[in-house]
């Protein structure tokens, strides 16, 4: 459990950095709650809001199980792979962090990965608006968290390196909570935050936050393999 810490922590802090990304790709499917709005009070899209986004992470919680499971076949495989895993755990939150900071294009590459199949789940969507009732927004967050989004996936590569389906689903529970502030509030006055979470020093220090998560994680299994570091 110690070992997931970092994960979580690093999931979860690429969630929150990373929510003013999320808006810029998610935050119109808020408008989709306005309908008939003029009749309704913001306060009255809160529920919808919320439970629109409990559908997203429940749907990252399980994609985080289905590539932790494929992790932890391999581990089973050839244990020998768990400390050269972890490393590349580590590598991988390290460039999430640097992603995050400086808003480079490294793992960009991945999204397209997922454009096949969003491309056949994208018209369920389309069927679920305009959203008129709380089943139909846990619908539309469903869908929605197939989205192909390179931040994402690259959380979903660090899941996939916990070795475990609950270590999966946990650290992208963790990441899925870490966006739903900003989502939630997206359309209810979160302009301040996402301005909050884009300003350079925000993003440079929790993005550098985020290396040093996954330096961390490098250093776990590294001690391990020094004279002496099964006692650490």
């Amino acid at each position: 459990m110690t070992e997931l810490w970092p994960l979580l922590s690093a999931a979860l802090l690429a969630g929150l950095v990373g929510s003013a990304h999320c808006l810029g790709m998610c935050a119109g499917i808020s408008g989709l709650f306005a309908v008939n709005a003029e009749a309704a009070s913001m306060r009255a899209s809160v529920p919808t809001a919320v439970v629109y986004n409990a559908g997203r992470v429940i749907t990252y919680a399980v994609l985080g199980i289905i590539v932790a499971a494929f992790g932890s076949v391999i581990v089973k495989a050839s244990p020998d792979l768990a400390v050269g895993i972890r490393m590349l755990s580590g590598i991988i939150i390290i460039l999430v962090g640097l992603k995050v900071a400086f808003d480079l294009r490294i793992l960009n590459v991945i999204e397209r990965m997922g454009g096949t199949l969003w491309a056949r789940i994208a018209p369920v969507a389309t069927r679920l608006v305009p959203v008129t009732s709380l089943p139909k927004a846990l619908g539309l967050g469903l869908v929605w968290g197939w989205l192909p989004c390179g931040l994402v996936y690259s959380v979903l590569m660090i899941a996939a390196t916990s070795a475990s389906p609950i270590g999966g689903a946990a650290t992208m529970f963790a990441f899925g909570i870490g966006t739903m502030p900003a989502m939630v509030l997206s359309g209810l006055g979160a302009a301040r935050l996402s301005s909050f979470m884009q300003r350079r020093g925000t993003r440079i220090g929790l993005g550098l936050l985020v290396v040093a998560m996954g330096l961390a994680t490098i250093a776990m299994p590294l001690g391990k393999l020094l004279p002496g570091g099964h006692h650490m």
